[in-house]
């Protein structure tokens, strides 16, 4: 773990990276959260990460008042393409998809937004949770079998516009990319747990930014949850 009571995010030795990677393996496994921060020169952004297939409405409650972002849920390449899920600025025909201008990245990995079919709104803890859930389990069998799992069949269960933001993974992980995305499906694959997780950023009411390393370390602490910076990922995965 690191020292959270640091006011900059440190990336700890080697013989501790890996036994946080191993902990953050095993945690996603058992179905748990984990933390990971991503690059103080990228977005400087820790999200709270969970593999799509365990999320319950009591884990959206979570990311909803402890985290406070975006609740997105994240596939491999292979799977988007086996969902037929575009990156979403190519399918925006409006002059403000023409050009994004990100500080962080060379482009977003937004795909559609979507709601399981069975869901009413969509919005509320439980009908998120089910198409978080839905698409973990569409995924597994998208990974499984690509070449027999179509975009219509997608749409069987699916249905967009919807409330739960899919992103696209790079299609080399973190050798393509190292954002929050493929940080998290990298655990996953390391986990050996189907192409999906749920990735949502921890925000500060208090300063109306993004919680700073320490403070994201000291709730992991607080909550028994691993805490983890992106280089380590990278350096042990990538």
């Amino acid at each position: 773990m690191y020292d959270t009571n640091s006011t900059t995010s440190s990336v700890p030795t080697s013989a501790a990276a890996d036994d946080a990677i191993d902990a953050a393996i095993a945690a996603l496994r058992d179905g748990e959260a984990v933390l990971v921060h991503d690059f103080a020169d990228r977005e400087g952004e820790t999200d709270i990460i969970y593999p799509a297939g365990a999320v319950e409405p009591k884990d959206v409650v979570r990311l909803r008042e402890d985290a406070g972002g975006l609740i997105c849920v994240a596939v491999s390449d292979t799977v988007a393409d086996a969902f037929g899920l575009p990156f979403l600025e190519d399918e925006i025909d409006h002059p403000s998809a023409t050009s994004h201008d990100l500080a962080y990245d060379s482009r977003s990995s937004f795909s559609l937004p979507v709601n399981h079919r069975e869901t009413f709104t969509g919005i509320t803890d439980v009908d998120r949770a089910l198409t978080i859930t839905e698409l973990a389990a569409a995924a597994d069998r998208a990974a499984d079998d690509p070449e027999t799992y179509t975009p219509e069949t997608f749409a069987e269960s699916f249905r967009s516009p919807g409330h739960v933001h899919v992103l696209r993974g790079a299609p080399s992980l973190l050798a393509d990319r190292t954002g929050h995305t493929e940080l998290g499906l990298a655990l996953a694959s390391a986990a050996g747990l189907p192409p999906a997780v749920v990735v949502c950023e921890m925000l500060d009411g208090a300063s109306g930014v993004a919680r700073t390393p320490a403070d994201a370390a000291a709730y992991a602490d607080a909550h028994d949850l691993i805490y983890l910076e992106g280089e380590t990922i990278v350096d042990r995965l990538g």
